[in-house]
């Protein structure tokens, strides 16, 4: 038992070497890209988590089936791995509800010894009027309830425990906190006699985190809040107004920042216009002007302040919030995000496009591009997809040759750097990701596309032309030969 543990010690210092160690050169790779890991490795910073894992990435699954037999044999009592579930927790204070006024909660893994968290805001639409929330606790309760919560979830990507999946935070202490509040994390309204839901997302963050301060939140260094689609907004909602809570209760030193994954929708006019009937078919600035009113919904003062009365539904809507943010947000944002597509009727229903949707489902690309120019920290692939963090493969994407999370590791060094003496972020390590390539999947990293009908997986080609493009015409206006524009859009030029 004493050998396999020193067999474990060497393993681990091989990450631990310096830039110029012997370990750390028998696990490079080769080039500029095993050159640009190194040095992120050599450069982490103090508030990561002591191991850093890309200098490995070539010889993972071996590295990690190597560590795994040590750690296994260091516990001979248990043949069992560790335990990598996050398990379920109710709040105590049971007037912070879900609609239903079933008690809100949180499912908690706890990581000890780690100074950093991580809480995910779920996403799943929402509802804004008494009819559409009736429909929606029909089909989809346990987005309103809490009732049928299981007491554990599995968490994946972002949320992962294992470095493989979760190469920068899988040591974090991680929470998940389940939507049940219908109102994009801003309601701050109860159940009553008159009021058949509850509407209370804005409550249920800041009671989660009363909770987790006496759970080791107090002694963190960094909380990362995160969330997809309609928890992305949450994010931006919500990020300042937690660090605010931290700091009201006597908690400065920690360093609250905002993941906003596929929550950043925009306010265009839609390709065909329809009734406000339900979420799906109600533009997004009517659907958040009704939800408002009814979820008695709060938006930061910071950017209310910036439009009248009554038009608060504007701080819904990424570009015109973010600046009024004081946390740092890194942004996730498909440039087609099929959520998006949605809401504004472009339905793909397996049939080639028209021409007019063609034009607008580029013009979107182009738009989404231009309002995320200013923002610091972004990663927008020229994918039709939703949400990515929590997904297993989400360490496949790339825009420019980084993948996500290499990007979210670059963000959290140009931060702590920034912090540290004031640094622009360091070379070689890009946080503003955004692909320049004008159609959906014109990036060779995109999630897998598969035809409604067949289910078969087509490649970006097969894809452009099931939606009707045209590559002769396309490759006249751009002056190619068609095999050329084909070669281009193989490979994501």
């Amino acid at each position: 038992m004493g050998t396999a543990a020193v067999h474990l010690l060497l393993l681990l210092g091989l990450l631990h070497a310096g830039p110029g160690g012997e370990g750390r050169k028998g696990w490079r790779r080769r080039g500029p890209a095993a050159r640009e890991r190194g040095e992120a490795a050599a450069a982490a910073p103090a508030e990561s988590f002591p191991l850093d894992f890309t200098a490995v990435e070539g010889n993972m699954d071996s590295f990690m089936a190597q560590v795994k037999s040590l750690a296994q044999s260091l516990y001979p009592c248990s043949a069992q791995a560790l335990p990598h579930d996050l398990r379920l927790h109710l709040l105590h204070n049971a007037s912070v509800t879900c609609n239903d006024g079933s008690p809100a909660g949180y499912y908690l893994k706890e990581s000890k010894g780690s100074r950093r968290w991580l809480l995910f805001l779920e996403g799943g639409w929402y509802c804004f009027n008494r009819e559409n929330c009736d429909t929606r606790y029909d089909t989809m309760r346990r987005l309103m309830s809490s009732k049928e919560w299981p007491a554990t979830r599995v968490g994946t990507g972002i949320l992962s425990s294992q470095p493989e999946e979760n190469p920068h935070w899988w040591n974090a202490n991680m929470v998940f906190i389940p939507y049940c509040s219908s109102d994009v994390w801003s309601g701050a309204s109860s159940k009553t006699e008159k009021n058949e839901y509850a509407f209370m997302g804005a409550l249920i963050i800041q009671e989660v985190i009363k909770e987790l301060v006496g759970k080791g939140l107090s002694t963190a260094k960094v909380l990362l809040l995160a969330g997809s689609s309609a928890g992305g907004t949450g994010v931006l909602l919500n990020v300042d107004r937690v660090a605010e809570q931290l700091e009201e209760m006597g908690y400065q030193g920690i360093q609250v920042r905002g993941l906003a994954d596929s929550g950043w929708f925009l306010d265009n006019k839609q390709y065909r216009r329809t009734d406000c009937i339900d979420t799906i078919t109600c533009a997004p600035t009517e659907a958040i002007r009704r939800g408002i009113r009814y979820w008695n919904g709060i938006v930061p003062e910071r950017c209310k302040l910036q439009f009248k009365e009554g038009e608060e539904w504007n701080c819904f809507f990424g570009y015109k919030i973010y600046p009024t943010l004081r946390c740092p947000v890194f942004v996730v944002q498909w440039l087609f995000d099929e959520a998006q597509l949605t809401v504004d009727n472009v339905h793909l229903t397996g049939q080639p496009v028209q021409e007019g949707q063609w034009l607008y489902i580029q013009n979107l690309g182009r738009e989404l591009r231009n309002t995320l120019k200013d923002v610091t920290a972004s990663f927008a692939p020229a994918c039709l997809s939703h949400e990515i963090i929590t997904r297993n493969h989400w360490t496949d994407i790339q825009v420019k040759g980084t993948s996500l999370p290499r990007a979210l590791h670059c963000w959290d060094r140009s931060l702590h750097e920034s912090n540290k003496n004031g640094k622009a972020p360091l070379k070689g390590c890009p946080i503003h990701l955004i692909d320049s390539c004008p159609w959906p999947h014109c990036n060779p990293s995109c999630p897998t596309i598969r035809d409604q009908f067949t289910g078969q997986e087509m490649n970006v080609i097969q894809f452009l032309m099931h939606m009707g493009f045209d590559v002769q015409k396309m490759a006249q206006q751009q002056g190619l030969e068609p095999s050329k524009l084909l070669g281009m859009l193989s490979s994501g030029n």
